[in-house]
């Protein structure tokens, strides 16, 4: 690989991390949290429904992936119980391989069962394939959900994907708690 290459691939993932780094507040998380499962609602009929079924879900608003042979996926989002936040988590990922581009997503994990969501909260930091797996719902616009369906413990949406690469993926992200803790309070 090139040198020119190499610095490439050195400012985009400088660029991806350095905004990742740039922690947004848990009020900020909340609010683009929002703003996805509106859009979700919008999107998907019956996931309302679907949503009031698990026992909670975690939502990534925004999730941006660079990439030039070498990728960098990051994005922060909030864990909710009772359509309450009570935790914030990023997710982060890494890729090898043929990919060009810049893609922005929205992502939302589902945990159907008590045991699955207990089991992610008391984790140190959980990856995708490792310490769970997670069924993708490969559901596009104006479609709908049947929960009946879906036995998987712990689902998986990806949506509103924008920009030059799609990966349909969640296998290998990293999902690590954030201590949003000053944040939190005074967003309640």
């Amino acid at each position: 690989m090139s040198i020119k290459k190499l610095r490439i691939i050195g400012i985009l993932v400088t660029v991806l991390f350095t905004a990742s780094a740039m922690a947004s507040s848990g009020r900020k998380i909340d609010e683009e949290a929002n703003g996805a499962l509106d859009t979700f609602k919008e999107e998907i009929s019956g996931s309302e429904v679907f949503m009031n079924q698990a026992a909670g879900y975690l939502i990534f608003p925004k999730v941006y992936k660079v990439g030039i042979g070498i990728g960098a996926e990051s994005g922060e989002g909030a864990l909710r119980v009772g359509g309450t936040t009570v935790d914030y988590y990023r997710t982060t990922s890494g890729s090898i391989g043929f990919q060009l581009g810049a893609q922005a997503k929205s992502i939302i994990i589902v945990f159907m069962t008590q045991e699955a969501l207990d089991k992610f909260r008391n984790s140190e930091g959980w990856k995708v394939g490792i310490d769970g797996s997670v069924a993708l719902i490969d559901i596009g616009a104006g479609k709908a959900i049947d929960s009946h369906n879906i036995k998987d413990p712990v689902v998986g949406f990806i949506f509103g994907a924008k920009g030059l690469m799609y990966n349909l993926t969640l296998e290998g992200s990293k999902i690590s708690k954030l201590d949003k803790s000053e944040s939190k309070a005074a967003s309640e």
